[in-house]
């Protein structure tokens, strides 16, 4: 077969399809680029936990498929992220990944050894996705067998060799790292299955891949994730009285649940969501302490149910295990788990909300192994309150010493590992990292130490106005109690627009989703009855006659000629109508990509009978019955405008216009604020900006001050400027390229004439780029087409860069030195 070719647009239909984030995609499109060599290279993704690997994995799935690779192998490391993976695969799962064109056969232990599966195994359509431990790959011993390795009747081989025999076939190893422990055996079966390539997901690379030049492709740290608001912020809880014994640790941790408990069920019970319960996650260092501590978590003062506590250890049984996996369910009594060390992968829950380790924790330990299992979002997204956006860790620790070890905490939290080959160039990163330009910077207020950073930058971005972001809090247990209070009183408030302020409705452009099969409604009636026309004339089969003479020449040598003689008309076979309609709906109804259907049935006789209507005159179609050249072409011509329809159908790109009203009369009151006129050199982001008159909203968000900002404050200034209206980068509020990505504005700003205007800034370094000069035409064309509609209002598009907004000191001016009057 063909191997795979990197097809970018491709990857950002996918994208868009499956909703990836922005670090998902760029693994997807690099993993891609690197492996279509098909030459069995081995390359390693090192993403921050909670970030979404099980995204990268189902969409790499998707676009092989789509690129005709039929075998994909995911080598789990146990069963219980083989058993996640399985769910990822499966419609009846919360744990489903939806938005895949291809629907796999989904090959595992429980289920390779049947006549589906091996018919499957033989079918070179269909695409099978094979989920199997690593334990199953490595080769039997004299004291272990592996069912993988024997003859199977259904096969008619070894599974294992079945897979070493197909020529397409890509290994997805999970969790990575984790196969260095037996490297050896691990990369001697994978060798000798012979991939086209081995891809490694992993949040925590081994030292021994970095050491390979070219190893690992793709890195996104913790510091992105907590920077980009894709996870949690971690934020260490601490005792001013200096009690560090293990029950003060365990009630301060119980009662911090429970307020976190209450302050998300306030949240949701506005917002109209599920209750997602915060669960205590307690890591024990041996059986014996985790069960003193289950025991004093189920006492008075603490959890008080023995059913709301559940002990993970290594002897743990079958039902413990369920009830862990099952923690996230509304249903779930479990509110703490103790454990020993043992869920440091697969266990990838999302409502891990408090933490405690019986250990030190200012050490490489806590990121890896411990925090990871807490920083997944409840609600897919930050929400504004700090009771649900983050997790906290309960030191054992004073004060004094959280202190004084603060920089090895920071670390350790935000590690940063080896600059990465990301296309795009290096991460500028504002902590820990090689390309860090300055360092954290402390804000205490009221016991509480925020540490903040420039956000990393990616994709050759300009990091000299990247915002702050906050990626580590240390806080005293009374200052977060108070904290938790505040939010709970703050939760029911609502954000409404000012008085008097529009609501606008936003013409966002959305493709029209390309049908995944072929069906006869493509084909229209009119070009049917066109083609129809052609046939209304018999077509006689000449038969050609040919003359065979002979001459005597001078030398008395004969020679002899051919002459073309008037030709003859052939007898032909001649059918009734009906026998041409019978068969003319027969040959398009067999047509290979079509499933037959009764909705089919009837399309293909309208085609039929559109295109006998004007091929026949007069009302007894069976009067003038057909000879044979005509019908013989009549069944070649008709199939072959079908096929022309389905393929028109599925390359042309329609899109339409859907009417957003933007912004909701009420939405939850954003749980962090301050003035505007506090923002100094940089923005934080995620922080609420106060302070306005003309914007519809009191609030705002920023991503940079060197544009977003002044833009803001320019339209807020201006006499030209009725109102203004920042939007969010997710949601509704978008306009969709040819390619499937998604363009979100900055602002919409109506003037005094009426006229409404999509706002978009940009750094000069990013000014330029392939990208942003897409969505720029893009915004252009789409103001014109929505203008020209009339029915939309009048659009227009400002796109203004740093030097833009350093030049103009009113609207006007910024008009006109960007072209944006037309």
């Amino acid at each position: 077969m063909s191997w795979i070719t990197y097809d970018q647009a491709a990857i950002e239909d996918l994208a868009a399809r499956m909703e990836l984030r922005k670090p998902n995609r760029r693994a997807v499109a690099k993993v891609v680029e690197e492996i279509q060599s098909g030459d069995g290279r081995e390359v390693v993704c090192d993403l921050a936990t909670g970030v979404g690997k099980t995204y990268i994995c189902r969409a790499l799935i998707d676009y092989l498929a789509d690129q005709g690779v039929r075998n994909v192998l995911i080598v789990t490391p146990g069963r219980t992220i083989q058993r996640k993976t399985l769910a990822n695969f499966d419609p009846g799962s919360p744990k489903f990944v939806p938005g895949a064109n291809y629907e796999p056969i989904v090959i595992h232990p429980e289920n390779y050894a049947g006549g589906r599966v091996g018919d499957a195994l033989h079918d070179p359509d269909a695409l099978k996705v094979f989920i199997f431990n690593v334990q199953l790959l490595t080769k039997p011993t004299a004291k272990t067998s592996r069912t993988t390795y024997m003859t199977d009747e259904f096969i008619g081989t070894a599974l294992y060799e079945h897979l070493r025999t197909v020529d397409d076939l890509v290994i997805i190893a999970d969790e990575h790292h984790v196969y260095r422990s037996e490297a050896k055996k691990f990369h001697e079966a994978v060798r000798d299955l012979q991939p086209r390539a081995l891809v490694g997901l992993t949040a925590t690379p081994d030292d021994a891949d970095r050491r390979v030049p070219g190893r690992v492709i793709f890195e996104y740290s913790l510091a992105e994730a907590i920077a980009d608001q894709l996870v949690k912020v971690p934020v260490i809880v601490y005792r001013e009285d200096g009690h560090t014994d293990v029950r003060t640790q365990l009630a301060d941790a119980c009662h911090l649940r429970k307020v976190k408990e209450e302050a998300t069920r306030e949240w949701a019970d506005t917002n109209g969501r599920p209750v997602v319960n915060p669960v205590l996650f307690v890591v024990c260092q041996s059986i014996e302490e985790a069960t003193e501590t289950a025991d004093i978590l189920a006492g008075p003062g603490f959890i008080e149910d023995p059913k709301a506590v559940l002990q993970v250890t290594s002897g743990s049984k079958e039902d413990a295990l369920e009830a862990l996996a099952s923690i996230e369910s509304p249903e779930s009594p479990v509110r703490a788990v103790v454990s020993v060390n043992m869920l440091k992968e697969g266990w990838d829950v999302k409502n891990i909300s408090v933490i405690v380790a019986l250990r030190t924790l200012a050490s490489k330990t806590l990121t890896e192994q411990i925090l990871g299992r807490g920083l997944r979002l409840p609600y897919g997204k930050r929400v504004g309150f700090s009771m649900i956006d983050s997790v906290d860790i309960i030191a054992h620790e004073s004060y004094r010493q959280l202190l004084a070890s603060k920089d090895s905490l920071l670390e350790n939290t935000l590690l940063q590992r080896s600059t990465p080959t990301d296309k795009g160039g290096p991460v500028n990163a504002g902590i820990g990292g090689s390309g860090a330009k300055s360092p954290h910077a402390e804000t205490e207020t009221q016991g509480m130490i925020v540490f903040t950073a420039e956000a990393p930058v990616r994709d050759g971005g300009d990091s000299s106005d990247a915002p702050e972001a906050v990626f580590l809090g240390m806080a005293a247990m009374e200052q977060r109690l108070a904290e938790a209070d505040a939010e709970k009183h703050k939760i029911p408030q609502t954000m409404r627009p000012k008085d008097g302020a529009p609501i606008i409705k936003f013409p966002s452009r959305r493709l029209l989703e390309k049908p995944d099969t072929y069906s006869l409604a493509f084909v229209s009636s009119e070009a049917v009855a066109a083609e129809g026309r052609k046939f209304k004339y018999a077509i006689e089969v000449e038969l050609r006659r040919t003359a065979v003479d002979a001459a005597r020449g001078i030398d008395d040598s004969v020679s002899t000629f051919t002459q073309e003689q008037k030709s003859a008309t052939a007898t032909q076979h001649s059918w009734p109508i009906s026998k041409i309609r019978e068969d003319l709906e027969e040959r398009i109804l067999n047509l290979p990509q079509l499933k037959l259907t009764h909705d089919e049935v009837e399309h293909a006789q309208r085609i039929v009978g559109a295109f006998l209507g004007s091929a026949i005159e007069g009302d007894d179609e069976d009067s003038t019955p057909w000879e044979e050249a005509r019908a013989k072409l009549a069944l070649s011509q008709l199939e072959r405008l079908v096929v022309s329809s389905f393929r028109q159908k599925l390359a042309k790109t329609e899109h339409e216009f859907v009417t957003v009203s933007v912004p909701p009369l009420a939405q939850p009151m954003p749980g962090q604020t301050m003035s505007r006129m506090e923002i100094t050199d940089k923005v934080i982001r995620g922080m609420g900006y106060t302070g306005w008159d003309c914007s519809i909203l009191p609030v705002v968000y920023f991503d940079a001050r060197s544009t977003e900002v002044k833009l803001a404050n320019l339209m807020d200034a201006s006499p030209k400027v009725k109102w203004w209206l920042r939007l969010e980068s997710r949601g509704d509020t978008y306009i969709q390229l040819d390619s499937g990505s998604k363009y979100f504005p900055d602002f919409i700003a109506i003037d005094v004439d009426g006229v409404h205007w999509l706002v978009e800034g940009k750094s000069n370094a990013e000014a330029s780029s392939e990208a942003v000069l897409a969505k720029k035409e893009a915004a252009v064309a789409w103001a014109k087409e929505v203008t020209d509609r009339g029915d939309l209002g009048t659009w227009r598009y400002l796109f203004a860069t740093e030097d833009h907004l350093s030049q103009a000191k009113s609207w006007d001016v910024l008009l006109t030195i960007t072209g944006a009057h037309g």
